[in-house]
């Protein structure tokens, strides 16, 4: 079984409110690519992948005018793809749905959200005291986690939570004092989110459930300076500490045991007035024990560090016009 995980910068805005594609010459939200290169570059991608689950983060708006499992199934039938069923969770106000896009002949997905008194359910408020002040604030998810109960063909039972964590960016900062305000202020409420997630990873741990956890958690280990502020990053949260049940996902592996290595990467975009680029491991797919001793085998389709994406010269352009970030994959015999 193959479960994805991809990043499609912008998925939205190749959609009309039918959930049409709009395959045409004018702008995408990708800068300098048109919707009809970026639909060409996602269909060779996603034909690529060949997934029994995808899931899909950016993916097309929701709403009371749009439907963006119609934009996925469209999609998925224009490029022949096996994953051409897709199921939503809670629809959010971002124009950038958590989805997942499934083989409907290889597992049955139903959205399952689930809660407990120290984790509410993910559409919810959680109550946490992050400053250490007696008062705690009210924490929410713009992109509420997208909480799946899967049965395999073979019967199996599993459990996915894709996940879209709070940007850590300074967006809105007019001068340095803002870019550190805000800096600590989004970093303090991805901490609070990941720590929610934790509580909702526990419950299943100690239930034996076999779980993934995967998404774009804008984080990882030694990401930024104000890490050190909180003691460790998002992804060492949900991950778990030696105290406990432990996640395990091999690049966040790679990163926390040799720091001072050059680390895998996931996403790839442009930074600042000059626009150079910049990498970092924002993606991961991370799985219980007992699904680890399954011996499940990840890859990460980076157009410049993949040794089967660097030999295929139209698989790395489309990579490279798709989306900022780049699919990351788990295949696992379940």
């Amino acid at each position: 079984m193959k479960i994805v995980s991809y990043n499609v910068e912008w998925f939205d805005h190749l959609f009309n409110d039918a959930g049409l594609m709009v395959n045409d010459e004018t702008w995408s939200g990708r800068r300098g690519v048109t919707k009809a290169q970026q639909l060409a570059a996602l269909g060779d991608v996603f034909q690529a992948l060949d997934a029994d689950a995808i899931m899909v983060i950016e993916a097309p708006n929701h709403s009371r005018k749009r439907d963006g499992v119609a934009a996925l199934e469209t999609f998925a039938g224009h490029f022949g793809l096996r994953a051409r069923a897709a199921l939503i969770g809670f629809p959010n106000d971002t124009q950038q749905e958590i989805t997942l896009l499934f083989d409907p002949d290889a597992i049955t997905a139903a959205h399952d959200p689930q809660s407990g008194l120290d984790a509410p359910v993910f559409d919810g408020t959680l109550r946490i005291d992050l400053d250490v002040d007696a008062h705690p604030e009210k924490v929410r998810w713009s992109k509420p986690p997208l909480e799946v109960q899967i049965t395999t063909a073979a019967g199996a039972p599993l459990r996915l939570i894709g996940v879209h964590a709070k940007s850590k960016a300074p967006h809105g900062a007019r001068n340095e004092a803002d870019v550190m305000r805000l800096s600590i202020a989004n970093r303090r409420k991805q901490l609070a989110q990941c720590l929610w997630l934790r509580r909702r990873v526990d419950a299943h741990l100690v239930q034996g459930d076999d779980l993934v956890v995967l998404g774009d958690f804008n984080d990882g280990p030694g990401l930024d300076a104000y890490e050190k502020l909180f003691g460790r990053s998002g992804v060492e949260v949900v991950l778990g500490d030696e105290a406990g049940v432990q996640l395990f996902d091999p690049h966040a592996e790679m990163v926390l045991s040799r720091p001072t290595l050059a680390a895998p990467t996931s996403a790839r975009f442009s930074v600042g007035p000059d626009g150079r680029v910049l990498s970092a491991l924002l993606d991961y797919v991370m799985v219980s024990p007992g699904l680890r001793a399954r011996s499940p085998r990840w890859r990460i389709w980076h157009p410049y560090e993949d040794p089967q994406c660097l030999a295929d010269s139209d698989l790395q352009q489309a990579l490279l016009t798709a989306s900022d970030h780049f699919p990351v994959e788990m295949q696992i015999d379940i």
